[in-house]
């Protein structure tokens, strides 16, 4: 495997899963969340913690997609970036561990994605994209931890 992709694989883990010396990685700032903390929101039409999962899952696929060349419409939810996920009052476990599970199975599809490049596919323009595939995957680990710093606000916002 090029040294570059593996640096990119170990990239998207250590903001997704993988212990860092930054703190908190995207899965780690979800762990152990009830569906009543993941759906309180900090404020009327804000986003809440189960939203912004949803919407890493969602970009995981979306720069997956764009690594494979496949076309828009596979994600499982309908909609794109931002899907509506329930207040506290409606919440359900099932469905919180659902939606944890698909942005788990999105990263393993990513990777997957990401471990199949070689040195010249990283400088190659993404599909439907103006910017390389370097780029956007070292972007998705960047949105990962962008979006753990925010669910870690979020949880002591609501304590």
């Amino acid at each position: 495997m090029d040294p570059a992709v593996v640096h990119l694989l170990r990239d998207i883990d250590l903001a997704y899963d993988k212990r860092s010396w930054h703190g908190t990685n995207l899965r780690g700032s979800l762990r152990g969340l009830t569906s009543a903390e993941a759906a309180w929101r900090p404020g009327p039409a804000r986003h809440n913690i189960w939203e912004i999962a949803v919407h890493c899952a969602y970009w995981k696929y979306a720069v997956w997609r764009r690594l494979r060349g496949e076309r828009r419409g596979s994600f499982p939810s309908d909609g794109s970036d931002w899907f509506l996920r329930p207040s506290d009052a409606a919440a359900s476990d099932k469905a919180w561990k659902a939606d944890v599970a698909l942005l788990s199975e999105m990263h393993t599809r990513l990777r997957e994605a990401v471990a199949g490049l070689g040195a010249k596919d990283l400088s190659a323009p993404a599909k439907g994209s103006k910017v390389s595939n370097l780029e956007i995957i070292a972007g998705i680990a960047a949105h990962d931890l962008y979006h753990a710093g925010q669910v870690q606000l979020l949880k002591r916002l609501r304590a």
